[in-house]
């Protein structure tokens, strides 16, 4: 039984693909959204899940009325109570943003699995999520490509014999630019990813290498490395998801089309695997024309990713000061009210002049993210 903490979402809806392969397997204890209404209501006539929760009381008033059988909540102490549900064993949390933190924590304190796709919630509150994991004795497996790519490296492996993390980026779809060529993209460029289909806020930080920089941090809390052993490759066609180095020199990677119902699945299924060719064609090398190409990160234009390893060094509330402030800046591009230069050069800002906070408990965490987002609020007016 999985509850679905966005289940509206892409994650969430390639989830759902997943289940609805292996209903023998799995079937849905609980889905959740913000908005997507008529997107959820098709996904409980299907999946018949027993709760659902969403943002809106409203919006809970209209599906109890429509679905009388099925628990309905809503905000975040419904969150919290799908995340804990009883007949539930594995949450797979694939909110967007900070939202996803308490619930995280909700889940590992009922003891429930966690499949996880929400890096927001482990950049900013990384040291407190995988302290009530540990603590609990859950499993915390990872769904984004890189993530699950590493973990399936590190399986059957000492993790002190690990010489280092290889991340791989795409390099998004400035791959290439300068940061006078940057200063013109327009937001129907940025959300034009090469490889991936997501949601648009991760696009977005995909193209300004944001989300390879808050991949670094999430590795390092996920598997317990430090950021300086964690390098980031590019790799445009992305078929390595990434790779494992270690001191014998020998390198582990992990392999694939690329395609999230993949790192679902396994996330899902662990330690098994589940037949997936029916709905992914094997890998064609022979197909790799231009074959597999490898470039460092561009540093000096994408500044991004120094300062997410900065971040990582720094710890404190570094992290959370450069997640908040990002959910604010990518929100302003979407809505076009600043260019997409702004979202790196507003960033640096904000590194270079927070105050950090250090021991901070999860009550804490949020009130610093609070205060960061209302921060960078006022600095763009």
């Amino acid at each position: 039984m999985i509850s679905i903490l966005g289940s509206t979402g892409s994650i969430g809806t390639q989830a759902l693909d997943v289940i609805r392969g292996n209903r023998d397997k799995f079937s849905v204890a609980a889905l959740s959204c913000a908005s997507s209404i008529e997107l959820l209501c098709s996904q409980i006539e299907e999946f018949k899940p027993q709760a659902v929760c969403v943002a809106k009381q409203e919006d809970a008033l209209q599906i109890q009325r429509k679905y009388g059988n099925t628990e309905v909540y809503y905000g975040r102490d419904g969150l919290l109570e799908i995340a804990s549900m009883e007949d539930c064993d594995m949450v797979l949390n694939s909110l967007m943003g900070m939202k996803g933190l308490e619930p995280t924590i909700a889940a590992a304190e009922a003891g429930k699995n966690i499949a996880f796709a929400n890096k927001e919630t482990l950049v900013a509150g990384g040291e407190q999520v995988m302290r009530s994991v540990k603590k609990n004795g859950v499993r915390m497996l990872p769904v984004d490509s890189e993530h699950s790519a590493i973990f399936q490296c590190l399986e059957g492996n000492s993790r002190s014999s690990v010489r280092r993390i290889i991340l791989t980026a795409s390099g998004g779809p400035f791959r290439g630019y300068s940061l006078q060529e940057l200063e013109n993209v327009t937001l129907a460029q940025a959300l034009r990813h090469p490889n991936w289909s997501m949601g648009k806020k991760i696009t977005i930080d995909s193209a300004s290498m944001v989300n390879k920089g808050l991949e670094i941090i999430e590795a390092r809390w996920l598997f317990d490395i430090p950021a300086e052993d964690i390098q980031v490759v590019v790799h445009p066609q992305s078929v390595l998801h990434s790779a494992v180095e270690y001191a014998d020199g020998s390198v582990i990677g992990q392999m694939g089309n690329p395609d999230m119902r993949v790192p679902i699945a396994y996330a899902f299924s662990y330690p098994e695997r589940l037949e997936m060719l029916d709905s992914q064609e094997s890998l064609d090398f022979f197909s790799l024309k231009e074959g597999m190409t490898f470039y460092p990160a561009d540093r000096q234009t994408f500044k991004t990713i120094d300062l997410a390893y900065d971040a990582c060094r720094m710890g404190g509330s570094y992290p959370v000061a450069l997640n908040g402030a990002n959910e604010v800046l990518v929100d302003m591009f979407l809505h076009e009210k600043i260019r997409f230069i702004d979202i790196q050069n507003n960033l640096m800002k904000v590194m270079e002049n927070h105050r950090p906070k250090y021991n901070l408990s999860i009550g804490e965490v949020l009130e610093e993210d609070m205060k960061i987002r209302e921060e960078v609020r006022k600095m763009m007016l």
